[in-house]
């Protein structure tokens, strides 16, 4: 078995600390988990690099989603919608 060690100032390690306690871990075990999960999500992005891939890409996702895509104006009222809603007028 191997050591990392890792420089982080204090306020970090206490917020590290504090999470792991949360999660029912040691600071060691929360990361080794923490790392894990990062190198599991690099490796599920998707990465395209050729037409070939693009195509596929758009071929699974047409097969995954079922719902209609909104339109183009559709989307725009949303927005707009959004807009609105967040300003704080008085």
């Amino acid at each position: 078995m191997d050591r990392i060690h890792i420089v982080v100032d204090a306020e970090e390690k206490a917020r590290f600390r504090q999470q792991a306690r949360r999660e029912g871990k040691s600071l060691g075990a929360w990361l080794r988990d923490a790392a894990r999960e990062k190198l599991e999500a690099a490796r599920s992005e998707v990465r395209i690099d050729t037409p070939e891939e693009l195509q596929r890409f758009f071929r699974q996702s047409d097969a995954r989603e079922k719902d209609r895509e909104p339109d183009w104006q559709e989307h725009r009222r949303v927005m707009d919608r959004s807009r609105v809603q967040g300003l704080d007028v008085t």
